[in-house]
């Protein structure tokens, strides 16, 4: 008589090698789908408005007096729609990326420029030199970052330039405590140095966003590029009044500031799990 084997129950729990497999996939693609999104739209982003001279269909200040306050679709010339002055809403969203990120980039790039050497100045001295610098790095973090760049911008005036000062000097401080204590912590464990650098580098990226969004604050309050020049923050501002009958131009606007700062949160993200030794071996 043959014999017949019984399944053993543990057969009928563990799963196979190849349901593990497809486990495994369905988790990275879960932890890499969101960060390749953002990477794309970022590099888009930049792209878009490095060549906005190139790509966007008319010039953002030319005013059409036969196409006013058009809806999108409503003419082939204008695929978004008009403002109030007949200005191509997407030429100006195209020439107003140029405006946002440069300001979002070079703020980050001097608030870290400036405040990563004075935090690690602050950790390695000690003593009388990192209370001064930390005390004034209190007295500027007192104050909510868009209302300390409100601050600055007012007294300086209203241009490119200054904006990014005010905003860069704005996020200073939150660089050189971070930097500090890095620093701190390399000095009792040199081999902890490149295991925290890549905090320096995440936070980076994710104030990139920050200063997107402050800048678009300026600019909505009317303290940011003065108009005709395009900004996301003045074209909403701008568009406010007409919300109700035209809400395409603060939509659209709307919509360019949010995808800007997802995207530089993703890579935030997607960075921090490239650079993190905690996190390369899962």
């Amino acid at each position: 008589m043959a014999l017949v084997r019984r399944a053993d129950p543990v057969d009928l729990v563990l799963p196979t090698t190849s349901d593990e497999s497809r486990a495994a996939r369905r988790g990275r693609l879960r932890r890499w789908l969101p960060i390749a999104i953002g990477l794309a739209l970022a590099v888009l982003m930049i792209v878009v408005a490095a060549a906005a001279p190139l790509i966007a269909p008319l010039s953002p200040s030319a005013q059409f007096s036969d196409a006013v306050l058009k809806g999108p679709g409503a003419s082939e010339r204008h695929f978004l729609g008009t403002d109030e002055f007949g200005r191509d809403i997407l030429s100006r969203i195209i020439w107003g990326a140029r405006v946002s990120l440069e300001v979002g980039l070079a703020s980050v790039i001097f608030a870290f420029a400036l405040g990563v050497p004075l935090g690690i100045v602050a950790g390695v001295r000690g003593g009388r030199v990192e209370t001064a610098i930390m005390r004034g790095a209190d007295m500027l973090m007192a104050f909510p970052t868009l209302l300390l760049a409100l601050i600055i911008v007012t007294a300086l005036g209203g241009t490119l330039v200054n904006e990014v000062v005010a905003i860069g000097v704005a996020l200073t401080p939150n660089f050189l405590r971070l930097a500090r204590s890095l620093a701190l912590t390399i000095r009792e464990q040199d081999y902890m140095f490149p295991n925290t650098l890549y905090a320096l580098v995440v936070v980076a990226t994710l104030y990139i966003a920050t200063a997107i969004r402050t800048e678009a604050s300026l600019s909505f309050l009317g303290l940011g590029i003065p108009p005709p020049t395009p900004s996301w923050g003045n074209i909403l501002s701008e568009g406010r009044q007409y919300i109700k009958c035209c809400p395409w131009i603060t939509t659209f606007s709307g919509l360019a500031i949010m995808v800007a700062v997802l995207a530089f949160n993703l890579v935030g993200d997607a960075l921090r799990d490239l650079l993190d030794p905690r996190l390369k071996g899962e």
